[in-house]
């Protein structure tokens, strides 16, 4: 049987509990896709005090966020556009994050390092970024090889733009993870 995504591919709740998520927490999904597969849970954990930002460029994808969040009257869910790209872009006030998710993003874009340093634009200090990505192993899914991010890579440029490393973890079996304090 495949693994099609969901819980399958990354345990969300494993993910969130990592990420030290709970009442009153203000966290940033930054590329959080079409799903919302992370903005759902994490919504529930900052109960009604707490602010969960929904991030992507996709504007079809951040409709039908909000969507879903009308329906299921969510309103501690805010959905941004922006490009992660472009430092400064995103409408979340510097310093603001208490933690901020870069889920499958990096892999993306070119243009790693720029998403980092908009990432921990956001974060307060002592704030946590995550960071989960796919292994750098010859897999039946995911990205080809050539585009994942290595972790030792993450790890070195993390450490040049202040951040200190917490942990790092199984996200599942083609997945790793990493937690970042901003300094």
């Amino acid at each position: 049987m495949p693994i099609t995504g969901g819980n399958a591919l990354i345990d969300v709740n494993l993910i969130l509990s990592k990420a030290r998520i709970g009442d009153k927490t203000k966290v940033a999904d930054l590329g959080c896709g079409a799903s919302g597969h992370f903005v759902f849970p994490a919504s529930k954990l900052v109960g009604e005090r707490g602010k969960v930002y929904a991030v992507d460029i996709l504007k079809t994808i951040l409709e039908n966020i909000k969507r879903r969040a009308k329906l299921e009257n969510l309103k501690n869910i805010e959905t941004i556009w922006t490009d992660l790209e472009m430092f400064g872009a995103t409408k979340i006030e510097s310093g603001s994050l208490d933690v901020a998710m870069l889920i499958n993003t990096l892999y993306q874009s070119n243009k790693r390092a720029e998403i980092l340093r908009e990432a921990i634009r956001m974060l307060k200090k002592d704030g946590i970024l995550i960071m989960v990505e796919w292994k750098n192993i010859s897999s039946p899914i995911g990205p080809p090889i050539e585009e994942r991010v290595k972790v030792e890579l993450m790890k070195a440029a993390a450490a040049k733009l202040g951040l200190m490393i917490d942990e790092e973890f199984e996200a599942g079996q083609y997945h790793y993870g990493l937690i970042f304090i901003k300094l």
